[in-house]
């Protein structure tokens, strides 16, 4: 790691199996060498209910990147919080 990167924030994306979208960020978040905790929401629903509570959706992928909110595969939203 170099002086001028900083820290990754912590990235958790909020899926279920069924979910090619799902399957598409974590595809591309392993792309971009990020680390993140998967949650199964279908599997869990403590987690499901603190998916909707973070982000006011149902539908997944949800991603919280260091407390900020994306709905679904926005690449360039994604991009954005993970500075890069």
């Amino acid at each position: 790691m170099t002086e001028t990167s900083k820290p990754q924030p912590r990235v958790i994306v909020f899926t279920t199996p069924t979910c090619t979208y799902c399957n598409a960020t974590k595809r591309y978040l392993r792309e971009k060498g990020v680390r993140f905790k998967e949650v199964d929401v279908s599997r869990d629903p403590a987690a499901a209910r603190d998916m909707v509570r973070r982000s006011g959706q149902m539908g997944v992928p949800v991603l919280d990147i260091g407390g900020k909110i994306v709905v679904g595969f926005d690449r360039p939203k994604i991009d954005r919080f993970l500075g890069l």
